[in-house]
Parts: structure tokens; C-alpha cells; sequence
């Protein structure tokens, strides 16, 4: 396992561990997710993303699970508050007070920590954002008594979905240690303004969504559906499933010899220097062991990485 510097946590894997599937997708078992949790501690995995929101808690309660078997290990914990009006993505009309007030962040940190049984988490986010609210101080204040108390380590936000420009503003606050944001083959965008800006300012990179949620692992068909209520019928309607199978398709065409399509949407997201650590999501054993051996040290040949660049798709659609 190769580790990247995250700022004011230190090395991390490089290749972390997502927890939302095991939240309540459609499919989760809580064994399952359980041993393939325990798998990626034994492989070297210490970044372990996370959210209150995630199945109401818990994917924190099966994270607090295993952590309590590996306290002297150093493992990483990052977690999210949710929005206090629970709506997803944030608006720039929404009233900061009704998303993130004080008592909301701190309640919440309370929650979450009692969840994963700690005492302090290692990186603590916003689950949505609107940089509306970069200048305002309230939320400035109780992210920094949060970090005095050292109720957290380390402060991160995480991006609504295809807007990655969406939190300049307040990175330049100087408060953000980290943003997590949604970076792939397909969804390139943040390399144009983000990234530099991360670079500027020492600023950590989360890269989410790595597989395009599945359609990059290519096991969605034409007639791929989830059960009523399932998130992914909204992500992949019947317009937009058969968009993203054509360019998936295209996309195969050109893989190196021998190289499988997680292995290639991984090793593209490494292949950035501004990336931190990439999260893909891993309900099973299997799933760990092939995703974390992409860290091996091996890159991306230029020809293949210039390939690959040619696959990027502009969507401004926001969706969770």
C-alpha cells in the first residue's frame, strides 16, 4: 500500500475505503461488510470515509465495529454532518442557519463520535456545500471550537456533485484541511479549477466516486434496475443508463491488454498528483482485495493516460 500526505492528519493510504454502500444500498449484509472492513485493515487500508447519514448512523456503527478491534492500529476515520434541512444538494438560497447552525455541527459531531465509539475523529465534513456561505463566520466559529476542543483533527467539505468550483471561496478562508469531491475518467472537471486551487493552498483531495457509481466496474446492462427507493433508479434513469453504457463501451475500447475496467478508472485517479487518497465504495471481500492491490506503485503509460483523458463527459445536472 503507498500512503500521500493528508494535511493536518498525516500519511494515509492512498486508496481508502467508502462506507455509504453499507449503509442501507440495496444488497448490503452487514457481515459482508464487516469482514470486508476488517480485510482492508489487514491489506494496509487506514482512510475510512463515512457519514452520519449513511443508513441513519450506521455504516458509523459497523466502522465502530471494527475499530474497536484495531486500537492500536493508526487508522484514519473521516465522517460527514448531514444538512440540518436534509436536503440534497445545497442551494445558494438556503439559509446557513438552516443547514449548518452551531448546535447542528456540534450535536452532530456528538452523534457520530458516540456511533464510532471514539473520542475524536480524524476529519470531520460538511455533507453539502454552497460557497453563498464562504464568508459567513458562524460556521467559521464552530468548526474551530470543534478543533480546540479537539473534538476533530482536521476539517473537510464535501462538494455537491458536478459543481467542484462550488467551495473556492471557502478554501481561501484557510479553515478547509481537505475537500472530498467527485473525480473519474468521466468527471474530469475538478483538474480545471479546484485542483489548482488545492495545490495552491496545501489542501487535501478525497476523490469520490471512482467507479461512476458501478457504471465504471462494467456490470450495469440495458436492463440494470434497482429496487423502489433505491437512489441509483434516480442516478441511472433509462436516458441516462444507456448514455453512460455507450460511453462505457467506448471507454473499453481502449483498455491496455489485460486490464479491467476498475483497475483502469483506479489507476486514472491516481495518476493525479492533487489526489490525496480515492474512496471507492467495497461491500465485499473480493471487492477489497482487487481494488486495494491497484496500489502497487504502478502508473498509467502517457499514451494510455492520454486515451483515457479523451473520455471525459460534462454533466451539470446536480444530483447527490
Amino acid at each position: 500500500m503507498n500512503f500521500r500526505a493528508f494535511r493536518g492528519i498525516g500519511p494515509v493510504s492512498e486508496i481508502g475505503f467508502g462506507l455509504w454502500g453499507m449503509g442501507g444500498w440495496t444488497g448490503s449484509n452487514d457481515d459482508e461488510s464487516v469482514a470486508a472492513l476488517e480485510r482492508a485493515v489487514a491489506l494496509g487500508c487506514t482512510f475510512f470515509d463515512t457519514a452520519l447519514a449513511y443508513g441513519q448512523g450506521k455504516s458509523e456503527q459497523l466502522l465502530g465495529r471494527v475499530l474497536a478491534n484495531h486500537r492500536d492500529n493508526t487508522l484514519v476515520v473521516a465522517t460527514k454532518i448531514p444538512p440540518a434541512n436534509l436536503k440534497w444538494p445545497a442551494l445558494a438560497e438556503y439559509a446557513l442557519e438552516d443547514v449548518f447552525s452551531r448546535d447542528h455541527i456540534r450535536k452532530s459531531t456528538e452523534t457520530s463520535l458516540r456511533n464510532l465509539g471514539l473520542g475524536s475523529v480524524d476529519l470531520q465534513q460538511f455533507h453539502v456545500w454552497s460557497d453563498a456561505w464562504a464568508g459567513d463566520d458562524r460556521w467559521q466559529r464552530a468548526v474551530d471550537e470543534l478543533k480546540r476542543e479537539k473534538l476533530i483533527r482536521a476539517f473537510g467539505i464535501s462538494v455537491n456533485r458536478w459543481q467542484p468550483a462550488n467551495i473556492i471561496r471557502a478554501l481561501r478562508t484557510g479553515l478547509v484541511d481537505s475537500v472530498q469531491v467527485v473525480y473519474n475518467v468521466f468527471d474530469q472537471n475538478p483538474e480545471d479549477e479546484l485542483f489548482p486551487v488545492c495545490r495552491e493552498l496545501g489542501v487535501s483531495v478525497i476523490a469520490r466516486v471512482p467507479f461512476d457509481e458501478g457504471s465504471l466496474t462494467g456490470t450495469l446492462t440495458p436492463d440494470s434496475r434497482w429496487p423502489e427507493g433505491d437512489w441509483r433508479n434516480l442516478y441511472f434513469t433509462r436516458e441516462q443508463l444507456a448514455e453512460t453504457l455507450r460511453r462505457v463501451g467506448a471507454l473499453k475500447r481502449d483498455l491496455p491488454p489485460g486490464m479491467t475496467l476498475p483497475e483502469a478508472a483506479l489507476r486514472f485517479i491516481l495518476a493525479s498528483p492533487d489526489v490525496t487518497t480515492v474512496i471507492p465504495g467495497m461491500r465485499r471481500v473480493r471487492h477489497v482485495d482487487a481494488n486495494l492491490g491497484i496500489s502497487d506503485g504502478g502508473r498509467l503509460a502517457p499514451d494510455v493516460l492520454a486515451r483515457f483523458r479523451r473520455h471525459r463527459w460534462v454533466r451539470t445536472h446536480v444530483i447527490v
